[in-house]
């Protein structure tokens, strides 16, 4: 506590660089992922439904479509930055922040835009400093 009574300041300076560097390093793996093997055309594509014909490669090229076919990351972080939002979840805020920046990379940004806002305003919500009515 400070000396007003109101939690120390510096855990929000703090969480809010931890938001901003952690999303930041998801976006360089995730865009070294989308322009690396996605675009670049290295992802198999003689896999059979389900990627069940050659192994791990035709699973996790499969998973990885399912992902952004149905805007899957994007209802994920919609879903938890909403819950992060209206019961104040910190974990529920961090899936929605960096589900958000991570379906904005990956294909799906109209529900993930909204998710990725929601968990932000959580966590700022969460970790802000409580004020002390004036006397």
């Amino acid at each position: 506590m400070d000396m007003d009574g109101s939690r120390n300041t510096a855990n929000g300076r703090r969480m809010l660089r931890r938001a901003f560097l952690g999303a930041g390093l998801l976006c360089l793996a995730l865009l070294a992922l989308r322009y690396g093997v996605i675009e670049n055309g290295l992802l198999p594509r003689d896999c059979g439904p389900n990627g069940r014909d050659s192994g791990l490669s035709c699973g996790l090229t499969w998973l990885l479509t399912q992902s952004f076919r149905a805007q899957g990351l994007g209802i994920f972080a919609l879903l938890f930055g909403a819950l992060g939002f209206l019961a104040s979840i910190r974990l529920c805020g961090w899936l929605g922040w960096f589900g958000g920046v991570a379906g904005l990379v990956l294909y799906c940004p109209d529900y993930a835009s909204v998710g990725a806002l929601l968990g932000l305003f959580a966590l700022l919500r969460i970790y802000a400093p409580e004020r002390r009515p004036q006397t």
